[in-house]
């Protein structure tokens, strides 16, 4: 019979790595939505005015999914992280790994924090766009689902980014080399269907295209890729994501060297 679930573990877990969030609120909050309402303010407002419709949606509500999405991805990768490689760097991982928490709880607790973190961060920036282009949200609990599955999504790849890491440089390799441009590329300040034939195919092979399509069509209903592919694929790489956690903890990759 399985063990019931340690809620005053996971709940620990949780409590800490949220409060690392609020002890450094200036690098966690106000950095990136400073840095994303500069987006606002240049492509949206500045470039955005010169700019035709796309897909009959002005440029400037046109790219508040994708740079929405573009910071939720970012974050939910450098939080979850740096949440695990720390006890790792410092040595506390064993506490956890041999006090009487299991492998789910751990996973919950830090890929929960990490994910609520991010959230909280793409809500701030929806809200701080309407301060600078007007937009709409055609299906809102879609929006939610898309939010919550991306950020949960991400923050067990960070998780895992961050077992793997065996140094800082290692741990922003990844993020830096791979993931920015990955989101850059993928649909997140145009439509693919902007592209020649040529690179509208190579961008599929892109899985941040399925996440702005996503993102984007919960906004104002229009895609370039349909939607159930955007959450199908959503779906395939958290499910990815999970195997390699699970494991990455019966075999201690990494964790008990």
């Amino acid at each position: 019979m399985n063990a019931p679930l340690n809620f005053h573990a996971v709940k620990a877990i949780y409590a800490f790595e949220m409060a690392r969030m609020w002890r450094t609120i200036l690098q966690s909050i106000a950095s990136p939505v400073i840095s994303t309402s500069l987006y606002f303010i240049v492509f949206g407002s500045a470039i955005g005015e010169r700019m035709a419709q796309i897909d009959g949606v002005s440029y400037g509500a046109f790219i508040v999914p994708g740079l929405i999405m573009l910071s939720i991805l970012t974050t939910s990768i450098s939080n979850a992280s740096f949440g695990i490689y720390m006890p790792k760097f410092t040595g506390t991982i064993y506490e956890v790994l041999s006090a009487p928490v299991s492998m789910v709880e751990i996973v919950i607790g830090y890929v929960g924090a990490a994910a609520s973190k991010s959230i909280i961060l793409g809500l701030i920036i929806l809200v701080t766009a309407r301060l600078f282009v007007p937009f709409s949200i055609a299906h809102p609990l879609w929006m939610i689902g898309f939010l919550v599955l991306t950020s949960v999504t991400f923050s067990l790849f960070g998780f895992i980014i961050g077992i793997w890491a065996d140094g800082f440089e290692k741990l922003q390799l990844v993020p830096m080399m791979i993931v920015t441009p990955l989101t850059f590329l993928g649909g997140s300040f145009y439509s693919i269907s902007m592209l020649p034939p040529f690179w509208q195919q190579v961008t599929l092979f892109n899985p941040v295209v399925y996440l702005v399509s996503g993102f984007r069509w919960s906004f104002y209903d229009v895609s370039d890729v349909s939607v159930g592919i955007s959450l199908a694929m959503t779906l395939v790489f958290m499910t990815l994501c999970l195997g390699l956690v699970g494991a990455i903890f019966r075999t201690g990759y990494r964790l008990k060297a």
